[in-house]
């Protein structure tokens, strides 16, 4: 399915292609993204992509069946045999479970974010956004999703449904009018039986709700538990006394939320990380920092004093679209940090210009001065949206890509990124495999992910399908292919033969993409060549050719 929309006039105010930091281009920010208009173009072209899915039934819970545990062999999980709908692409990535919404407890479906806990026993819990609520879950000992049970919307549906912890509460958040932030204490998960899950009262049944927000609206919510407190990001309108900039809310009571200011002076900030700072800069050693992720900007707080908050520097990079989420890379030693826009790769801006998403690589080692040292590109096209490093690896959702996993332990020693690899994946989007690419640039598929249990399973909520949990096999870089010139080989590069070469390329171009059993459609000089196992012997050919560039 090919959606068609238009941003049509921004491409004209996108910078050109290179990389690294740059001043930010103040005519640029006030007439494109401090009055609204990139971030309501990405929210409409958002809202007509799933209407158009509504439209044609993409988003009913029937189309996806339950499916089991599925291992990831010769880069697929047939999760169905036969199935292409249920055949996804991975890398060192199984299938454990899948839960259609429905099966979660919605009516509505529609996944956005999620986010895990941990009791003290040991027992992992997620919190699963969907527009009309939370549903709670369980993961067993075998990566099963056992449904708890479900907190409702506060106020009226929305997608867009963000959700942190702090300690053993939930912190939700929405796009919806009079939503506020739902404060939810997980531990009423514990003792609820599977058997009658529970629908709690949106209100009641909370801790706490914080409705000190302009319009009860919030794009995001962010949690600094060491100092004890949430943020509220994005929270509407511009024209706040805020900005909808960082909104600050006292925690010491979860029950009594109160807020001791807000950060106004970059205006809206699309998401955040804040953490006691913890690196080389010695100007601020000790002191509450917030890395701000605010559209066109890398802008960086010092939020130790909430009524007096100082913007340490804000700097801007080429290709920047719409600066979206970021996070450093040790918090305990702040020297890096990564950082992804959701509109280079839509816009074909900087090194997202052929639609493959980039990762920016940011040297922040001082804090007034960060520099953008490197990226990495993906190799299937997408768009990426939310990333969290775990233990050198980096966990990112990609869209129609799905779960995409990079070894970024190199940085520190090469900023550059020419060092990260992908150690895998799991492609949760089947339908748009077969694209030029590998993937559409477009926002379906996945929205977040949850990867720090440790156990290992990797939680993964979609837009249109549900809840998924995987399980790495192997979280180190893949070894390049062994490339033995044996007939089958020989047979694609053949020099005998004009053209051979291209002929096999544009073949392995089309045989790669999707899961392929049937022998008849490979090509003769092929099966003559690739006796034996043809299918396994193609495959490994294909991935000895040089790419039609080279």
């Amino acid at each position: 399915m090919v959606f068609k929309h238009a941003l049509g006039a921004l491409a004209l105010f996108l910078p050109a292609i290179t990389c690294k930091e740059m001043a930010v281009n103040e005519l640029l920010a006030a007439e494109q993204y401090d009055s609204g208009i990139v971030h309501e173009s990405i929210m409409a072209k958002k809202m007509s992509t799933w209407d158009q899915e509504r439209a044609a039934g993409l988003m009913s819970s029937s189309l996806y069946p339950e499916l089991g545990y599925t291992p990831c062999k010769n880069g697929f999980a047939q999760a169905i045999v036969g199935d292409a709908n249920n055949t996804f692409k991975c890398s060192n990535t199984d299938l454990y479970h899948f839960l259609p919404h429905e099966a979660l407890g919605s009516s509505m479906g529609e996944g956005s974010s999620s986010w895990g806990w941990t009791s003290d026993s040991g027992r992992e819990f997620v919190a699963i956004g969907q527009a009309d609520g939370t549903a709670f879950v369980e993961i067993s000992k075998e990566g099963k999703m056992v449904y708890l049970g479900r907190l409702p919307q506060y106020s009226v549906p929305s997608i867009w449904r963000e959700i942190r912890a702090y300690k053993h509460y939930m912190i939700i958040g929405s796009e919806a009018v009079g939503h506020g932030i739902q404060i939810f204490d997980m531990t009423k998960l514990l003792d609820l039986d599977p058997a009658s899950p529970k629908t709690f009262d949106a209100k009641v049944d909370l801790t706490g709700h914080f409705n000190e927000l302009p319009v009860g609206r919030t794009h995001n919510v962010v949690v600094n538990e060491e100092k004890g407190y949430a943020v509220s990001v994005g929270a509407a309108p511009r024209n706040s006394s805020c900005a909808a900039g960082l909104i600050f809310i006292d925690l010491t009571d979860p029950s009594k939320p109160t807020t001791p200011g807000c950060a106004a002076q970059d205006g809206y900030v699309h998401d955040a990380q804040c953490l006691v700072y913890r690196g080389p800069d010695k100007n601020y050693q000790g002191k509450d920092i917030c890395y701000g992720y605010n559209e066109d900007t890398l802008t960086i707080y010092d939020v130790t004093d909430k009524t007096n908050t100082t913007i340490i520097s804000r700097t801007s990079y080429e290709g920047a679209s719409y600066t979206h989420q970021g996070w450093v890379l040790d918090v305990n030693n702040q020297e890096f940090l990564l950082l992804d826009d959701e509109l280079d790769e839509e816009r074909g801006a900087g090194p997202a210009a052929d639609g493959f998403p980039v990762t920016f690589i940011w040297d922040i080692r001082s804090l007034e001065a960060p520099k953008q040292t490197g990226i990495y590109k993906s190799k299937t096209k997408s768009i990426d949206h939310n990333q969290y490093v775990i233990g050198g690896l980096v966990y990112q959702s990609h869209y129609g890509a799905g779960l995409r996993v990079l070894d970024i332990s190199s940085v520190p020693s090469n900023p550059t990124g020419s060092d990260v690899c992908e150690v895998g994946f799991f492609d949760i989007y089947p339908e748009d495999d077969a694209s030029p690419g590998g993937g559409l640039v477009e926002f379906v598929g996945t929205w977040s992910s949850y990867a720090y249990f440790k156990s290992g399973y990797v939680f993964i909520n979609t837009i249109e399908r549900g809840a998924w949990v995987a399980k790495m096999t192997s979280k180190t870089c893949p070894p390049p292919p062994v490339c033995n010139a044996d007939n089958c080989l020989r047979a694609f590069r053949s020099n005998s033969v004009e053209g051979r070469l291209a002929e096999s390329q544009k073949f392995c171009g089309e045989f790669t993409k999707l899961l392929v059993t049937d022998v008849s459609v490979v090509p003769g000089y092929v099966k003559s060549a690739c006796v034996g196992n043809v299918i396994e012997r193609a495959s490994s050919a294909c991935a000895c050719l040089p790419t039609p560039s080279s």
